[in-house]
């Protein structure tokens, strides 16, 4: 291989994607290359059927979590356009500005393959009203669903618009990155290769690497959070007020006991619960199609409780690795609980799951959730269980599903500048592992944004 680019980007999640893409529609004269630890999107399949293989097998490459597409390649295809949640990217470019890039996101999806589908608003929603009344707070955005089938299409179609413009390198990680005389320069297995400009952009997975890069380098950074919880999955008709219209009802909630902040997130309607391997610790995520044909009878969606640490403590993925091996170590993997089981305080067997009215999505372990939570993440989650069921009466019913753990893990925030740069000149740190964004559509927008100031630095 020619060795010698112009502009290296690591990770070929939703940041490098559409940093990639807008580099080749703003200046296609630039030498592109993208490394890439998993497989191409049509090689990304997870082994678990089912029937052969039930659970995780812990493949070298996770085709959940890694290659073309990132993480979000699987996870329902939810592009939420709004400054309340999905990270603080509007902190470094500006509010209007964020949103203008997060727009002009949603319009590439539309044009290669998305269109037609829902674009839902919170906007002036009756439920929003009924939220307050029960002490629940909607948060405000708009709601591209794509679906798992629809976003596949996108990044398929994209890939194939690039690919003869953009090199691209599978399979192939990147061991270090380096500063030299001109630019940086990238170490793999197999070699190295050198750029003018590096835009890092490895996700939430890649957040133990990209640690090791700030400190080989001293880039400074700050502890951030992580978020702790379970999936809940009950019959979609107990959901489906909210979900006909909003899609995704992203509530929170203030509990009474300890004031801490518990959230959903990800809710997938007539979806299902899947297994994700996050550097070989098995945790629980979820995602649905918009293909009818591929919908399911339930409604899946997290709860998380977010924990914010200070010094000295600072290795808050650590944390949340640890109760994570819990659940691994208890169950084999993931841990699923009937509700009514665990407000009695007893494990779930399998005998009262079948017999339960939710059919489960995801073959998981019975078991005993309280055995791995915290006490004070498990009481504010029974909280808000009951919270919700105010608004969407049948969520606290015995039969409701919690699958455990649920982790979202966050980088360590890593020190930028208003373009998203570090103290080295041309070295750019973007999307879930920059510890800025949390979230498909401000991740692809910090993507355009570094692109476009790449590009206009080359005119």
């Amino acid at each position: 291989m020619d060795n010698k680019f112009d502009v290296i980007i690591i990770g070929a999640g939703p940041g490098g994607i559409y940093s990639a893409y807008e580099l080749m529609k703003q200046h296609a004269d630039l030498k592109v290359a993208v490394f890439e630890s998993g497989n191409p999107l049509e090689k990304r399949r997870c082994p678990i059927d089912g029937e052969k293989v039930k659970t995780c097998i812990g493949c070298p490459t996770c085709s959940i979590m890694s290659g073309f597409g990132g993480a979000g390649a699987f996870s329902d295809g939810k592009y939420n356009i709004t400054n309340d949640f999905g990270g603080t990217l509007y902190e470094y470019v500006g509010r209007d500005k964020a949103i203008e890039l997060m727009k002009y996101v949603d319009e590439i999806n539309m044009t290669h393959g998305g269109e037609g589908t829902k674009l839902y608003s919170t906007a002036g929603s009756e439920f929003k009203k009924k939220c307050i009344q029960n002490k629940l707070t909607l948060l405000d955005a708009s709601v591209r669903h794509l679906g798992t089938d629809k976003n596949y299409v996108v990044l398929q179609n994209m890939y194939n618009e690039m690919k003869d413009h953009v090199q691209f390198f599978f399979r192939t990680p990147i061991e270090k990155v380096e500063k030299t005389e001109d630019g940086y320069k990238v170490d793999f297995a197999d070699g190295s290769a050198s750029c003018k400009y590096c835009i890092i952009s490895v996700g939430r997975s890649g957040s133990k690497w990209m640690q090791t890069v700030c400190d080989d380098l001293n880039i400074p950074t700050m502890a951030t959070r992580v978020d702790l919880g379970v999936r809940v999955e009950l019959p979609a008709v107990v959901f489906e007020d909210i979900t006909k219209d909003l899609y995704e009802g992203k509530i929170v909630y203030r509990t009474q006991k300890f004031e801490d902040k518990v959230r959903t997130f990800c809710m997938n309607p007539h979806g299902a619960v899947v297994n994700e391997n996050t550097n070989g610790i098995i945790t629980v995520n979820g995602h649905s199609y918009e293909d009818q044909s591929l919908q399911t009878e339930n409604t899946n969606f997290a709860l998380l409780v977010s924990k914010h640490f200070s010094e000295p403590f600072k290795n808050s993925n650590e944390y949340g690795e640890s109760i994570a091996r819990l659940s691994n170590m208890l169950g084999g993997g993931v841990i699923v609980q009937r509700f009514g089981d665990l407000e009695r305080g007893r494990r779930s067997n399998q005998k009262r799951i079948d017999e339960g009215t939710v059919r489960p999505t995801l073959k998981a372990t019975p078991g005993d959730l309280s055995l791995v939570l915290p006490k004070r993440i498990l009481d504010g989650i029974i909280e808000m269980i009951y919270a919700l069921d105010k608004i969407a009466p049948g969520t606290a019913n015995d039969d409701t599903l919690l699958y455990g753990v649920e982790v979202k893990f966050y980088n360590m925030e890593v020190a930028v500048n208003e373009n998203l740069e570090t103290e080295y000149p041309g070295l750019y740190v973007i999307g879930d592992g920059s510890g800025v964004t949390h979230s498909l559509s401000h991740a692809s927008a910090s993507g355009v944004y570094v692109a476009r100031q790449i590009a206009e630095k080359n005119r």
